[in-house]
């Protein structure tokens, strides 16, 4: 498999309640030479996380031991910007693995599910009740139920749905990525030559 599966994560979150931020502070421009996809995530939100001597910003989220978790819960209009991939890689590399949101960048959005990322998409209602939670109690548990396609505030049960194309759902639930997925197939592709020689 390219990536972990994904079924059903509960975990605490990391709350990021900033709209519109773009693939620029998800990881700066002058982290993109590499081509390997490790090491992303020690660079992630690189000039709000640290000073630059290189030395912590205490008051950004990734640096208060008081919030971990695999899920990052964002404001409005999350990963607008430039297309790179690497604002995905390098959210993946640091350890999320669910980025929730009231809207995403359709390219982020893409970018994130071809590797193992699952962006969900809530109402801003629900969105301000996972805050809230959130900052009442930092441990707050959020499950994301991807056969089911909801996300539930275990603290108080509440829960909503959300959308995912049937394609990217059957490779987040495989582990697949688009190589993989053709791969599956190997012996279907192999009956099909059969019959058109």
């Amino acid at each position: 498999m390219a990536y972990d599966s994904f079924n059903i994560l509960t975990s605490s979150c990391v709350p990021l309640p900033l709209e519109n931020v773009d693939t620029d502070q998800i990881i700066p421009a002058r982290f993109l030479k590499a081509t390997k996809r490790e090491g992303f995530g020690d660079n992630l939100f690189r000039d709000w996380r640290y000073n630059s001597d290189d030395t912590p910003k205490a008051d950004f989220v990734l640096n208060n031991p008081t919030y971990s978790g695999k899920i990052l819960v964002a404001g409005r209009n999350f990963g607008s910007g430039s297309s790179r991939e690497h604002a995905a890689w390098a959210i993946y590399d640091y350890g999320f693995r669910c980025v929730i949101s009231s809207f995403f960048a359709d390219i982020f959005k893409g970018n994130s599910l071809n590797i193992g990322i699952l962006p969900v998409t809530v109402s801003p209602e629900f969105l301000d009740k996972i805050f809230k939670a959130i900052e009442a109690d930092p441990n707050t548990q959020v499950e994301v139920n991807l056969p089911e396609q909801k996300v539930t505030l275990l603290v108080s049960g509440e829960s909503e749905g959300f959308q995912i194309n049937g394609y990217k759902k059957n490779n987040l639930l495989n582990g697949y990525d688009d190589i993989d997925y053709l791969l599956s197939l190997k012996k279907e592709i192999g009956v099909f030559e059969e019959t058109r020689i």
